[in-house]
C-alpha cells in the first residue's frame, strides 16, 4: 500500500431523510460524486436511502459530519443529518445485537437507529420504559435497536418521537442494510 492509501481507513455515512416519500431527493451518482469533491475517496452508496461507504483520513467526525451535511446543502438546497461511523463501529454494532441469539426473529424487522450522539442517561431511560409491546426495543452504545414483529410500516412507537426522547438525531438502517454496509466498509479496508 502507498502511504496515502494505508492512512485512509473506510468509513460509513448514513444519511438522514434522503430520498423517502418523494422529498429531498438525491441521484446516488451526484452524492458519490459530491463526496469525491470533498476528497472522500472511493465513495460506494448503497440502496437509495443515503448509505455511502469511502475513505478518508479524517479523524474528527464531528467536523467530517457538518462538512458533508454542508455540501449537501449547498448543492441540493435541503440539509440532512449526517451521521458517521467505522467499519469498527459496525463490527461493534453487529456483535452487540441483543436478538442475536434469538432464531425466530427475521432480520428485515430487525431496524438499527444510529444516533448522533450519546443521550443522556436520564433519556436511555425514558426509552427503555416505553410500552412498545409488541415492539421490543433494546440500547447499545449509540444505536438503538428495535424489533418489529408486525413490520415497520405502522409502528406503535414513532421514530419522530423516538428521536425526541433521545435528544439527538437519528436514522434507522434495518439490519441487513447494516450487514452490507460492514461488508462494503471491510472490502475497502482491504484495497
Amino acid at each position: 500500500m502507498t502511504g496515502d492509501r494505508a492512512a485512509m481507513a473506510a468509513a460509513i455515512s448514513l444519511l438522514r431523510g434522503v430520498n423517502v416519500g418523494g422529498h429531498h431527493n438525491i441521484r446516488m451518482e451526484e452524492l458519490r460524486e459530491l463526496y469525491e469533491s470533498l476528497g472522500l475517496r472511493h465513495a460506494q452508496t448503497y440502496v437509495q436511502s443515503g448509505n455511502v461507504v469511502f475513505r478518508t483520513d479524517a479523524r474528527d467526525f464531528t467536523r467530517l459530519s457538518k462538512r458533508i451535511a454542508d455540501a449537501i446543502e449547498q448543492r441540493f438546497v435541503f440539509r440532512p443529518g449526517v451521521i458517521l461511523r467505522t467499519a469498527a463501529d459496525l463490527r461493534g454494532v453487529i456483535a452487540a445485537n441483543p436478538f442475536a441469539s434469538r432464531r425466530d426473529l427475521d432480520p428485515s424487522r430487525l431496524l438499527v437507529q444510529f444516533l448522533a450522539s450519546e443521550p443522556p442517561a436520564d433519556a436511555r431511560e425514558r426509552i427503555l420504559r416505553i410500552e412498545s409491546e409488541p415492539e421490543e426495543l433494546r440500547m447499545g452504545g449509540r444505536e438503538l435497536y428495535i424489533y418489529y414483529p408486525n413490520g415497520m410500516a405502522r409502528p406503535k412507537v414513532s421514530w419522530t418521537f423516538i428521536e425526541k426522547a433521545l435528544q439527538t438525531q437519528c436514522t434507522g438502517r434495518n439490519w441487513n442494510t447494516v450487514q452490507k454496509l460492514l461488508k462494503m466498509a471491510e472490502s475497502l479496508d482491504a484495497c
